[in-house]
């Protein structure tokens, strides 16, 4: 694990920009779609992946995604009684650990922009016991339904690179975090190891696609899952797109060699 912490500002490197620069397009992995087209889309993908979300997480990444997420738990540093926003919380991974942390006194909202997600989310939290401190809404990342400063923590774990308007996610959790508190970005990023690009490029784009045709009876969808990882901006672009919305003392951990990253940011 690598972290940084306030490099120099970064140049214009959002990875897998391309040339089109269109206002109008958006990618959708390497489509250009319109962008009133992309969040029907990506609803489409998890619509499809909800049912075998949570057993492709533990084949895709051979199980290391819990240390990942445990990883992010820990970077998030919540107290007994804080109040904890999950967006794109899917399952519910994330939001079972933080209810525990946060305690009876605390709250965590889990919240997903997509109804199928959310309800294995609930379901599964329902299974697990946690009952009494957590709340659900279906709510999109861009336009949150919530008063500024009302969480001590905000995160977004694997959900980032879905959404449309990434600079309006971000400073919408910028927006809903309290003075003080701050903001956690989970999500696949670029390969830091030298040589490790190849092997986790040959790894996405046969066995992905191969566990999603087998398990999950949908190869299209795990390709996209393999093709929006490259184009979501790199942790160095990331970072400047945190500081641009708002947060100060930006800095991110590379896990697993770079293939995922923890951005972090503070509400001044």
């Amino acid at each position: 694990m690598t972290q940084h912490d306030n490099p120099e500002r970064p140049g214009a490197n959002a990875a897998g920009a391309g040339s089109n620069n269109d206002p109008e397009t958006i990618d959708f992995g390497y489509e250009r779609v319109s962008r009133r087209d992309k969040q029907g889309r990506v609803a489409a993908v998890f619509d499809s992946v909800a049912d075998n979300y949570d057993i492709m997480n533990d084949l895709m990444s051979m199980g290391i995604h819990r240390a990942w997420k445990h990883f992010t738990l820990e970077l998030a540093a919540v107290r007994e009684g804080d109040r904890v926003l999950d967006l794109a919380g899917g399952t519910g991974d994330l939001a079972a650990g933080f209810a525990r942390r946060v305690g009876p006194k605390g709250r965590v909202l889990l919240s997903d922009i997509n109804g199928a997600m959310l309800a294995n989310g609930r379901d599964r939290m329902m299974d697990r016991g946690v009952v009494g401190n957590i709340d659900y809404c279906l709510a999109n990342a861009e336009k949150l339904p919530f008063a500024d400063n009302s969480f001590d923590c905000v995160t977004i774990g694997f959900g980032l690179r879905n959404v449309t308007d990434k600079p309006a996610a971000l400073a919408e959790m910028a927006r809903v975090t309290k003075p003080g508190g701050r903001s956690l970005v989970l999500e696949f990023s670029k390969p830091a190891v030298p040589g490790l690009d190849k092997l986790y490029d040959l790894y996405s784009f046969t066995v992905l696609p191969w566990l999603g045709k087998k398990v999950a009876n949908d190869e299209a969808s795990y390709r996209y899952l393999a093709e929006s990882i490259r184009m979501h901006p790199d942790q160095q672009t990331l970072q400047a797109m945190m500081s641009d919305a708002g947060f100060v003392r930006c800095g991110y951990h590379n896990l697993t060699g770079g293939i995922v990253a923890v951005h972090r940011g503070y509400k001044a």
